[in-house]
């Protein structure tokens, strides 16, 4: 594990993927080895500017895995994909291992520094102060799995059903929702407020913190965390700030930690984007009765078959439309599947595991990718 801590501190090299035949805004990798199995990642973007950022790390020993949902800009995201794993690496290097205490430094650390980047750059870039992104992180080490979240990316497990629905799957949510249309969280969000009687309204469709923002935790997102922000004259200029007594949203991780059983199937990571048009279980079961290459492209199309549906159009339609337009239909999906076989003693992870080593990232921007072929700024995120 410690090995593959490591590599992380090092500069990353991006393995690629490929287009997805007929849709320009799509990027996925098949299939690639694992130290537990085999993993397939997907990515369809919508808006201008891809605000989701994914990355999967694999060694001979341990497996890591990073999704990160942007919002009000591309920046967070691309700053937690770069950030977050070393400062993993530092933790763990300095504690001997994994464990929620290494896991919560590393969120509090990607956090600050973050915040200190905010600081520096408010004078030239002050809308930065309102750019933020979801955190979902899992590792696997030693058949022990850690899932940690912020936000509502979320992470499923699928895993085979006991006694008589024994060649059934039952999906298991790993990962807590931090989302205020969820009403446990409304309601724990309420009682950190009880003298704001507006900390959450109901506007434009869904519940949303001060009338603004959907998800309770965060990186970034420093206007609602900071009062001093909203009073700072150049970011008055810029928009409209929120009076605040206390932060209104944390980055305060979730922290899931369990040993893997034989009957683990497999784990769903992605951002919300998959979630909104699938359910947990219909996910699990595309996953279960289908061929593991390409599968990870397999749930996000069924994701883009629901949007068509519901509009009343065909997918094929879906496909033609253009970025930004397309962020009216549907939101970036970013969708990663790691199927787990070490565990089970499958001989399919004894071929593979030798050759499990390296580093998967999604392109910082699937159009640009797309459109000319060219990689030069890709891995170029804000530092």
């Amino acid at each position: 594990m410690m090995m593959m801590l490591r590599s992380l501190s090092r500069p990353l090299e991006r393995c690629l993927g490929v287009r997805a035949g007929g849709d320009a805004l799509m990027w996925h990798a098949d299939l690639k080895p694992h130290a537990s199995g085999d993993f397939s990642i997907a990515v369809v973007q919508a808006n201008n500017c891809l605000e989701d950022q994914s990355q999967v790390f694999t060694s001979p020993f341990a497996t890591y895995v990073g999704v990160y949902d942007g919002h009000g800009g591309p920046e967070a995201s691309r700053f937690v994909n770069k950030h977050f794993f070393p400062f993993l690496h530092k933790f763990a290097t300095e504690q001997g291992g994994l464990s929620a205490d290494v896991i919560k430094k590393a969120f509090n650390a990607t956090e600050e520094e973050f915040l200190r980047l905010v600081k520096r750059s408010l004078p030239v870039r002050p809308q930065i102060a309102s750019v933020g992104s979801c955190c979902l992180v899992g590792a696997i080490s030693n058949d022990v799995l850690y899932v940690a979240n912020l936000g509502d990316s979320r992470a499923v497990l699928g895993r085979k059903a006991s006694g008589d629905k024994e060649n059934t799957v039952v999906a298991e949510r790993l990962s807590t929702d931090h989302n205020v249309g969820v009403e446990e969280v409304r309601k724990e969000v309420k009682e950190l407020h009880p003298d704001d009687s507006h900390i959450v309204v109901y506007t434009r469709g869904v519940w949303r913190i001060k009338g603004i923002i959907q998800v309770s935790r965060s990186i970034g997102d420093v206007y609602l965390k900071k009062p001093e922000f909203y009073r700072d004259p150049i970011f008055q200029q810029f928009g409209n700030p929120v009076p605040l007594k206390r932060p209104v949203i944390t980055a305060e991780p979730s922290i899931l930690i369990r040993k893997l059983k034989p009957q683990d199937q497999f784990l769903i990571f992605a951002s919300d984007g998959l979630w909104e048009q699938l359910s947990d279980e219909a996910a699990v079961n595309i996953v279960f009765k289908n061929p593991r290459a390409g599968i990870a492209k397999r749930l996000v199309r069924a994701a883009l078959q629901e949007v068509a549906k519901k509009r009343e159009m065909r997918y094929s339609d879906i496909k033609k439309i253009e970025k930004g337009i397309r962020r009216h239909f549907h939101d970036d999906i970013t969708v990663i599947v790691i199927y787990l076989d070490k565990h089970r003693g499958s001989s399919r992870n004894k071929r593979t595991k030798q050759s499990a080593m390296g580093c998967t990232m999604a392109p910082v921007d699937i159009y640009s990718f797309n459109a000319d072929g060219g990689d030069e700024d890709l891995l170029q995120t804000i530092t």
